[in-house]
Protein backbone atom coordinates (compact mmCIF):
# COMPACT_ATOMS: atom_id res chain seq x y z
CA UNK A 1 0.00 0.00 0.00
CA UNK A 2 2.87 2.71 0.90
CA UNK A 3 4.50 1.78 -2.33
CA UNK A 4 1.80 2.64 -4.36
CA UNK A 5 0.40 5.15 -2.70
CA UNK A 6 4.49 6.92 -3.19
CA UNK A 7 3.91 5.75 -6.94
CA UNK A 8 0.41 7.58 -7.01
CA UNK A 9 1.97 10.76 -5.31
CA UNK A 10 5.15 10.87 -8.01
CA UNK A 11 2.32 10.73 -10.95
CA UNK A 12 0.98 13.97 -10.04
CA UNK A 13 1.90 16.36 -12.34
CA UNK A 14 0.59 19.53 -13.81
CA UNK A 15 -1.54 17.29 -16.52
CA UNK A 16 -3.71 16.17 -13.24
CA UNK A 17 -3.59 19.62 -11.95
CA UNK A 18 -5.47 20.69 -15.22
CA UNK A 19 -7.99 18.22 -14.71
CA UNK A 20 -8.95 18.88 -11.39
CA UNK A 21 -11.80 21.20 -11.61
CA UNK A 22 -12.82 21.25 -8.35
CA UNK A 23 -9.11 22.18 -7.05
CA UNK A 24 -9.03 24.75 -9.53
CA UNK A 25 -12.13 26.43 -8.32
CA UNK A 26 -11.13 26.63 -4.88
CA UNK A 27 -7.88 27.65 -5.82
CA UNK A 28 -9.23 30.70 -7.41
CA UNK A 29 -11.34 31.33 -4.73
CA UNK A 30 -9.03 31.18 -2.12
CA UNK A 31 -6.84 34.01 -4.17
CA UNK A 32 -10.28 36.36 -4.96
CA UNK A 33 -10.39 36.22 -1.05
CA UNK A 34 -7.57 37.00 -0.15
CA UNK A 35 -7.23 39.97 -2.78
CA UNK A 36 -10.10 41.02 -0.94
CA UNK A 37 -8.43 41.32 1.92
CA UNK A 38 -5.83 42.90 0.55
CA UNK A 39 -7.34 45.85 -1.03
CA UNK A 40 -9.80 46.25 2.49
CA UNK A 41 -6.03 47.13 4.21
CA UNK A 42 -5.94 50.20 1.97
CA UNK A 43 -9.52 51.34 2.85
CA UNK A 44 -8.49 54.23 5.96
CA UNK A 45 -10.33 54.65 9.18
CA UNK A 46 -12.32 57.82 8.59
CA UNK A 47 -11.15 60.51 10.94
CA UNK A 48 -7.42 60.29 10.73
CA UNK A 49 -4.73 62.02 9.76
CA UNK A 50 -2.73 59.86 7.30
CA UNK A 51 0.21 62.47 7.53
CA UNK A 52 0.55 62.58 11.32
CA UNK A 53 -0.01 58.86 12.00
CA UNK A 54 2.65 58.16 9.29
CA UNK A 55 5.01 60.18 11.39
CA UNK A 56 3.83 58.53 14.42
CA UNK A 57 4.07 55.41 13.41
CA UNK A 58 7.67 55.58 11.95
CA UNK A 59 8.84 56.69 15.07
CA UNK A 60 7.03 53.66 16.79
CA UNK A 61 7.49 50.60 14.18
CA UNK A 62 10.25 49.07 16.77
CA UNK A 63 8.06 48.41 19.73
CA UNK A 64 4.96 45.70 19.14
CA UNK A 65 3.11 47.59 16.54
CA UNK A 66 6.07 47.19 13.88
CA UNK A 67 5.10 43.33 14.96
CA UNK A 68 1.83 43.48 14.81
CA UNK A 69 2.35 45.39 11.28
CA UNK A 70 3.96 42.75 9.76
CA UNK A 71 1.13 40.75 10.64
CA UNK A 72 -1.41 42.83 9.34
CA UNK A 73 0.30 43.58 6.39
CA UNK A 74 0.75 47.07 6.35
CA UNK A 75 -3.14 47.69 7.56
CA UNK A 76 -2.11 49.22 11.25
CA UNK A 77 0.57 51.54 10.31
CA UNK A 78 -2.53 53.08 7.31
CA UNK A 79 -4.69 52.61 10.15
CA UNK A 80 -7.26 51.06 7.94
CA UNK A 81 -10.61 49.16 8.78
CA UNK A 82 -8.46 45.90 9.15
CA UNK A 83 -5.90 47.48 11.16
CA UNK A 84 -6.55 44.93 14.03
CA UNK A 85 -6.47 42.38 11.25
CA UNK A 86 -7.44 38.35 12.91
CA UNK A 87 -5.32 38.79 15.99
CA UNK A 88 -8.11 39.35 18.38
CA UNK A 89 -9.69 35.89 16.44
CA UNK A 90 -6.19 34.26 17.74
CA UNK A 91 -5.86 35.51 21.32
CA UNK A 92 -9.32 34.52 21.46
CA UNK A 93 -8.13 31.03 20.11
CA UNK A 94 -5.37 31.02 22.78
CA UNK A 95 -7.63 31.77 25.66
CA UNK A 96 -10.29 29.25 24.69
CA UNK A 97 -7.75 26.56 24.88
CA UNK A 98 -6.15 27.74 27.51
CA UNK A 99 -9.82 27.44 29.60
CA UNK A 100 -10.32 24.19 28.08
CA UNK A 101 -7.89 22.80 30.54
CA UNK A 102 -9.57 24.34 33.63
CA UNK A 103 -13.41 24.41 32.50
CA UNK A 104 -14.60 20.76 33.25
CA UNK A 105 -17.62 22.42 30.31
CA UNK A 106 -15.28 23.26 27.68
CA UNK A 107 -13.48 20.46 28.40
CA UNK A 108 -16.36 17.80 28.00
CA UNK A 109 -17.01 19.92 24.58
CA UNK A 110 -13.93 19.03 23.86
CA UNK A 111 -14.74 15.21 23.73
CA UNK A 112 -17.86 15.43 22.11
CA UNK A 113 -16.80 15.58 18.42
CA UNK A 114 -18.21 17.99 15.71
CA UNK A 115 -20.53 19.17 17.79
CA UNK A 116 -18.91 20.13 21.06
CA UNK A 117 -16.32 21.85 18.01
CA UNK A 118 -18.86 23.79 16.92
CA UNK A 119 -19.33 25.13 20.16
CA UNK A 120 -16.67 26.15 21.19
CA UNK A 121 -15.75 27.91 17.83
CA UNK A 122 -19.25 29.75 18.51
CA UNK A 123 -17.73 30.71 21.93
CA UNK A 124 -14.61 32.03 20.21
CA UNK A 125 -16.10 33.89 18.15
CA UNK A 126 -18.20 35.73 20.65
CA UNK A 127 -14.86 36.66 22.68
CA UNK A 128 -12.78 37.80 20.02
CA UNK A 129 -16.19 40.38 19.07
CA UNK A 130 -15.51 41.21 22.37
CA UNK A 131 -11.69 41.58 22.90
CA UNK A 132 -11.48 43.43 18.90
CA UNK A 133 -13.49 46.04 20.69
CA UNK A 134 -11.72 46.36 24.02
CA UNK A 135 -8.33 46.92 21.46
CA UNK A 136 -10.18 49.14 19.34
CA UNK A 137 -11.22 51.45 21.83
CA UNK A 138 -7.65 51.37 22.92
CA UNK A 139 -6.05 52.45 19.55
CA UNK A 140 -8.64 55.09 19.45
CA UNK A 141 -7.72 56.31 23.47
CA UNK A 142 -4.20 56.08 21.99
CA UNK A 143 -4.36 57.91 18.85
CA UNK A 144 -6.14 60.92 20.44
CA UNK A 145 -2.95 61.17 22.77
CA UNK A 146 0.04 61.59 20.64
CA UNK A 147 0.95 64.28 18.17
CA UNK A 148 3.44 64.71 15.81
CA UNK A 149 4.75 67.66 14.19
CA UNK A 150 1.91 68.52 12.43
CA UNK A 151 -0.67 67.93 15.58
CA UNK A 152 -2.58 64.92 16.47
CA UNK A 153 -3.43 61.81 14.45
CA UNK A 154 -7.60 62.44 15.24
CA UNK A 155 -8.68 65.35 13.45
CA UNK A 156 -12.02 65.82 15.83
CA UNK A 157 -11.23 63.79 18.87
CA UNK A 158 -14.20 63.10 20.92
CA UNK A 159 -16.52 60.41 21.74
CA UNK A 160 -17.77 60.34 18.71
CA UNK A 161 -14.18 59.43 17.04
CA UNK A 162 -14.39 56.38 19.71
CA UNK A 163 -17.40 55.02 18.81
CA UNK A 164 -16.57 55.24 14.98
CA UNK A 165 -13.39 53.53 15.51
CA UNK A 166 -14.70 50.75 17.84
CA UNK A 167 -17.55 50.55 15.24
CA UNK A 168 -14.74 50.30 12.33
CA UNK A 169 -12.02 48.28 13.36
CA UNK A 170 -14.25 45.77 14.89
CA UNK A 171 -16.53 45.39 11.96
CA UNK A 172 -13.35 45.02 9.86
CA UNK A 173 -12.34 41.77 12.54
CA UNK A 174 -15.22 39.99 11.81
CA UNK A 175 -15.63 40.57 8.15
CA UNK A 176 -12.17 38.93 8.26
CA UNK A 177 -13.11 35.86 10.78
CA UNK A 178 -16.02 35.42 8.10
CA UNK A 179 -13.67 35.45 5.40
CA UNK A 180 -10.65 33.05 6.82
CA UNK A 181 -14.06 30.50 7.76
CA UNK A 182 -14.81 30.84 3.85
CA UNK A 183 -11.31 29.96 2.79
CA UNK A 184 -11.86 27.49 4.99
CA UNK A 185 -14.34 25.75 3.89
CA UNK A 186 -14.24 26.57 0.16
CA UNK A 187 -10.95 27.39 -1.01
CA UNK A 188 -7.17 25.79 -0.36
CA UNK A 189 -5.70 25.87 3.07
CA UNK A 190 -6.67 27.33 6.55
CA UNK A 191 -8.07 30.91 5.82
CA UNK A 192 -6.94 32.26 9.25
CA UNK A 193 -3.49 31.30 8.44
CA UNK A 194 -3.86 32.69 4.94
CA UNK A 195 -4.64 36.31 5.94
CA UNK A 196 -1.65 36.22 8.01
CA UNK A 197 0.42 34.73 5.41
CA UNK A 198 -0.53 37.01 3.19
CA UNK A 199 -0.04 40.39 5.02
CA UNK A 200 3.48 39.02 5.38
CA UNK A 201 4.29 38.08 2.43
CA UNK A 202 3.12 41.39 0.96
CA UNK A 203 5.38 42.85 2.77
CA UNK A 204 8.57 41.22 1.57
CA UNK A 205 8.76 43.40 -1.54
CA UNK A 206 9.45 46.52 0.35
CA UNK A 207 11.92 44.62 2.76
CA UNK A 208 13.79 43.18 -0.30
CA UNK A 209 13.83 46.91 -1.67
CA UNK A 210 15.11 48.24 2.00
CA UNK A 211 17.72 45.74 1.84
CA UNK A 212 19.20 46.47 -1.81
CA UNK A 213 18.72 50.29 -1.23
CA UNK A 214 21.51 49.61 2.06
CA UNK A 215 24.11 47.98 -0.46
CA UNK A 216 23.48 50.74 -3.08
CA UNK A 217 24.02 53.43 -0.45
CA UNK A 218 26.79 51.38 0.92
CA UNK A 219 25.73 50.48 4.16
CA UNK A 220 25.52 46.55 3.54
CA UNK A 221 28.48 45.31 1.25
CA UNK A 222 27.44 43.26 -1.59
CA UNK A 223 29.06 40.52 -0.23
CA UNK A 224 27.35 40.89 2.59
CA UNK A 225 23.65 40.58 1.03
CA UNK A 226 24.73 37.48 -0.99
CA UNK A 227 25.90 35.96 2.42
CA UNK A 228 22.52 36.84 3.62
CA UNK A 229 20.55 35.62 0.80
CA UNK A 230 22.26 31.95 1.11
CA UNK A 231 21.42 32.38 5.04
CA UNK A 232 17.68 33.08 4.50
CA UNK A 233 17.66 29.84 2.14
CA UNK A 234 19.71 28.11 4.41
CA UNK A 235 17.46 28.95 7.39
CA UNK A 236 13.95 28.27 5.55
CA UNK A 237 15.43 24.84 4.29
CA UNK A 238 15.99 24.21 8.47
CA UNK A 239 12.83 25.51 9.48
CA UNK A 240 11.08 22.76 6.53
CA UNK A 241 13.36 20.27 8.45
CA UNK A 242 12.49 20.38 11.73
CA UNK A 243 8.55 21.24 11.15
CA UNK A 244 8.18 17.86 9.13
CA UNK A 245 10.83 16.08 11.77
CA UNK A 246 8.65 13.58 14.25
CA UNK A 247 9.03 10.83 16.42
CA UNK A 248 7.02 7.87 15.90
CA UNK A 249 6.22 5.78 18.58
CA UNK A 250 5.02 2.27 17.62
CA UNK A 251 1.93 1.12 18.59
CA UNK A 252 0.60 -2.20 18.51
CA UNK A 253 -3.17 -3.86 18.23
CA UNK A 254 -3.87 -7.41 19.47
CA UNK A 255 -5.62 -9.90 17.78
CA UNK A 256 -8.82 -11.18 18.73
CA UNK A 257 -11.13 -13.79 17.24
CA UNK A 258 -14.75 -13.17 16.15
CA UNK A 259 -16.60 -15.73 15.12
CA UNK A 260 -13.90 -17.73 12.61
CA UNK A 261 -12.31 -15.29 11.68
CA UNK A 262 -9.18 -13.29 13.02
CA UNK A 263 -9.25 -9.37 13.44
CA UNK A 264 -6.46 -7.41 14.87
CA UNK A 265 -2.76 -7.49 14.98
CA UNK A 266 -1.55 -4.51 13.46
CA UNK A 267 0.79 -1.87 14.25
CA UNK A 268 0.89 1.72 14.21
CA UNK A 269 2.59 4.45 14.67
CA UNK A 270 1.65 7.32 17.12
CA UNK A 271 3.14 11.15 15.60
CA UNK A 272 4.91 13.29 17.83
CA UNK A 273 5.91 16.15 16.12
CA UNK A 274 9.27 18.19 17.34
CA UNK A 275 7.45 21.23 17.24
CA UNK A 276 4.36 20.63 18.66
CA UNK A 277 3.85 24.18 20.24
CA UNK A 278 4.22 26.37 15.99
CA UNK A 279 5.11 29.85 15.98
CA UNK A 280 2.54 30.30 19.42
CA UNK A 281 6.29 30.89 22.16
CA UNK A 282 7.94 33.68 19.62
CA UNK A 283 4.51 35.32 19.10
CA UNK A 284 3.69 35.72 22.55
CA UNK A 285 7.67 35.99 23.65
CA UNK A 286 8.19 39.15 20.85
CA UNK A 287 4.29 40.62 22.25
CA UNK A 288 5.55 40.55 26.18
CA UNK A 289 9.11 41.89 25.31
CA UNK A 290 8.00 44.97 23.21
CA UNK A 291 5.37 46.18 25.38
CA UNK A 292 7.79 48.15 27.41
CA UNK A 293 9.15 49.74 24.70
CA UNK A 294 5.47 50.53 23.28
CA UNK A 295 4.53 51.91 26.39
CA UNK A 296 7.21 54.30 27.17
CA UNK A 297 7.47 55.68 23.11
CA UNK A 298 3.45 56.67 23.74
CA UNK A 299 4.33 58.28 27.11
CA UNK A 300 7.26 60.01 25.92
CA UNK A 301 4.97 63.22 25.53
CA UNK A 302 3.77 63.13 28.46
CA UNK A 303 6.74 62.78 30.59
CA UNK A 304 6.60 58.93 31.57
CA UNK A 305 8.23 57.38 34.20
CA UNK A 306 11.89 57.18 34.43
CA UNK A 307 12.31 53.38 35.43
CA UNK A 308 9.98 52.76 32.32
CA UNK A 309 12.68 54.21 30.14
CA UNK A 310 15.30 52.34 31.58
CA UNK A 311 13.35 49.41 30.98
CA UNK A 312 13.10 50.05 27.76
CA UNK A 313 16.89 50.98 27.19
CA UNK A 314 17.62 47.08 28.65
CA UNK A 315 15.63 45.77 26.56
CA UNK A 316 16.22 47.44 22.98
CA UNK A 317 16.86 44.71 20.33
CA UNK A 318 20.60 43.11 20.50
CA UNK A 319 20.80 43.96 24.50
CA UNK A 320 22.17 40.95 26.35
CA UNK A 321 19.00 41.06 28.54
CA UNK A 322 16.51 41.08 25.62
CA UNK A 323 18.44 37.87 23.91
CA UNK A 324 18.08 36.16 27.38
CA UNK A 325 15.08 36.84 27.93
CA UNK A 326 13.59 36.46 24.73
CA UNK A 327 15.28 32.54 24.55
CA UNK A 328 13.82 31.86 28.28
CA UNK A 329 10.28 33.54 27.30
CA UNK A 330 9.84 30.95 23.48
CA UNK A 331 11.34 27.88 26.34
CA UNK A 332 8.95 28.71 28.79
CA UNK A 333 5.92 29.21 25.93
CA UNK A 334 6.87 26.00 24.48
CA UNK A 335 6.53 24.09 27.22
CA UNK A 336 3.47 25.58 28.15
CA UNK A 337 1.55 25.27 24.92
CA UNK A 338 2.71 21.60 24.21
CA UNK A 339 1.29 20.73 27.62
CA UNK A 340 -2.13 22.56 26.52
CA UNK A 341 -2.39 21.03 23.51
CA UNK A 342 -1.21 17.64 24.24
CA UNK A 343 -2.45 15.22 27.19
CA UNK A 344 -0.45 11.81 27.36
CA UNK A 345 -2.80 10.87 29.87
CA UNK A 346 -5.85 10.83 28.02
CA UNK A 347 -3.57 10.00 25.25
CA UNK A 348 -2.79 6.42 26.79
CA UNK A 349 -6.76 6.39 28.06
CA UNK A 350 -7.27 6.30 24.49
CA UNK A 351 -4.84 3.73 23.04
CA UNK A 352 -6.19 1.92 26.42
CA UNK A 353 -9.61 1.81 25.10
CA UNK A 354 -8.94 1.06 21.66
CA UNK A 355 -6.66 -2.24 22.86
CA UNK A 356 -3.39 -0.42 21.58
CA UNK A 357 -0.34 -0.73 23.24
CA UNK A 358 3.57 0.38 23.14
CA UNK A 359 5.43 -2.49 23.08
CA UNK A 360 7.47 -2.88 26.22
CA UNK A 361 5.29 -0.45 28.04
CA UNK A 362 2.44 -1.64 30.77
CA UNK A 363 -0.66 0.29 28.89
CA UNK A 364 -2.23 3.07 31.06
CA UNK A 365 -0.44 5.66 33.93
CA UNK A 366 3.31 3.55 32.61
CA UNK A 367 2.32 4.78 29.35
CA UNK A 368 1.25 8.02 29.95
CA UNK A 369 4.62 8.38 31.53
CA UNK A 370 6.46 7.11 28.61
CA UNK A 371 4.57 9.32 26.34
CA UNK A 372 5.77 12.51 29.05
CA UNK A 373 9.40 11.62 28.72
CA UNK A 374 9.67 11.45 25.35
CA UNK A 375 6.99 14.63 24.35
CA UNK A 376 9.61 16.56 26.83
CA UNK A 377 12.98 15.50 25.53
CA UNK A 378 11.02 16.67 22.14
CA UNK A 379 9.93 19.96 23.15
CA UNK A 380 13.38 20.81 25.06
CA UNK A 381 15.00 20.30 20.67
CA UNK A 382 12.06 22.31 19.73
CA UNK A 383 12.11 24.90 21.70
CA UNK A 384 16.23 25.03 20.92
CA UNK A 385 15.07 25.09 17.22
CA UNK A 386 12.98 28.29 18.28
CA UNK A 387 15.20 30.28 19.94
CA UNK A 388 18.07 29.96 17.35
CA UNK A 389 15.60 30.40 14.38
CA UNK A 390 14.12 33.80 16.10
CA UNK A 391 17.56 34.99 17.86
CA UNK A 392 19.45 34.86 14.61
CA UNK A 393 17.39 37.67 12.83
CA UNK A 394 16.89 39.11 15.94
CA UNK A 395 20.82 39.79 15.38
CA UNK A 396 21.42 40.91 11.79
CA UNK A 397 18.14 43.77 12.90
CA UNK A 398 20.44 44.92 15.61
CA UNK A 399 23.88 45.25 14.04
CA UNK A 400 23.23 45.26 10.61
CA UNK A 401 20.21 46.91 10.13
CA UNK A 402 18.42 44.25 8.34
CA UNK A 403 14.65 45.04 7.41
CA UNK A 404 12.41 43.85 10.33
CA UNK A 405 10.70 41.54 7.85
CA UNK A 406 13.17 39.00 8.31
CA UNK A 407 12.48 38.29 11.38
CA UNK A 408 12.20 34.69 12.79
CA UNK A 409 8.53 35.29 13.19
CA UNK A 410 7.69 35.79 10.07
CA UNK A 411 9.85 33.33 8.35
CA UNK A 412 8.60 30.43 10.35
CA UNK A 413 4.98 32.01 9.91
CA UNK A 414 5.28 31.52 5.67
CA UNK A 415 7.00 28.46 5.54
CA UNK A 416 4.76 26.61 7.74
CA UNK A 417 1.72 28.12 6.15
CA UNK A 418 3.20 27.29 2.83
CA UNK A 419 3.29 23.48 4.25
CA UNK A 420 0.66 23.19 5.06
CA UNK A 421 -1.09 24.53 1.86
CA UNK A 422 0.72 22.29 -0.42
CA UNK A 423 -0.18 19.19 1.79
CA UNK A 424 -3.70 19.99 1.00
CA UNK A 425 -3.14 21.26 -2.54
CA UNK A 426 -1.41 17.37 -3.02
CA UNK A 427 -4.28 15.57 -0.31
CA UNK A 428 -6.84 16.82 -3.38
CA UNK A 429 -4.87 15.84 -6.37
CA UNK A 430 -4.21 12.20 -4.61
CA UNK A 431 -8.30 12.05 -3.82
CA UNK A 432 -8.75 13.20 -7.95
CA UNK A 433 -6.20 10.46 -9.22
CA UNK A 434 -8.10 8.13 -6.56
CA UNK A 435 -11.43 9.23 -8.12
CA UNK A 436 -10.08 8.57 -12.16
CA UNK A 437 -8.24 5.08 -10.60
CA UNK A 438 -12.10 4.16 -9.55
CA UNK A 439 -14.33 5.40 -12.62
CA UNK A 440 -11.86 3.21 -14.66
CA UNK A 441 -12.31 0.61 -12.90
CA UNK A 442 -15.64 0.45 -12.96
CA UNK A 443 -15.85 1.19 -16.79
CA UNK A 444 -13.90 -1.88 -17.31
CA UNK A 445 -15.80 -3.87 -15.03
CA UNK A 446 -19.11 -2.82 -16.87
CA UNK A 447 -17.64 -4.14 -20.27
CA UNK A 448 -16.70 -7.66 -19.26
Amino acid sequence: MASAAEQLAASINFGAFAKATELKKRIWFTLGALIVYRLGTYIPMPGIDPVVLAEIFQQQQGGVLGLFDVFSGGALGRMTIFALNIMPYISASIIMQLLTTVSPTLEQWKKEGESGRKKINQYTRYGAVILAAVQAYGIAVGLESVTGTRGTAVIDPGMFFRITAVVTLTGGTIFLMWLGEQITQRGVGNGISLIIFAGIVANLPHAIVSLLELGRTGALSSAFILVLVVLVVGVIWFIVFMERAQRRILVQYPKRQVGMRMFGGESSHLPLKLNASGVIPPIFASSLLLMPATIAQFSAGANGPEWLATITGLLAHGRPLYMVLYVAMIVFFAFFYTAIIFNPVETADNLKKNGGFVPGIRPGQRTAEYLDYVLTRLTVLGAAYLSAVCILPEILISEYAVPFYFGGTSILIVVSVTMDTVAQIQSHLLAHQYEGLIKKAKLRGARR
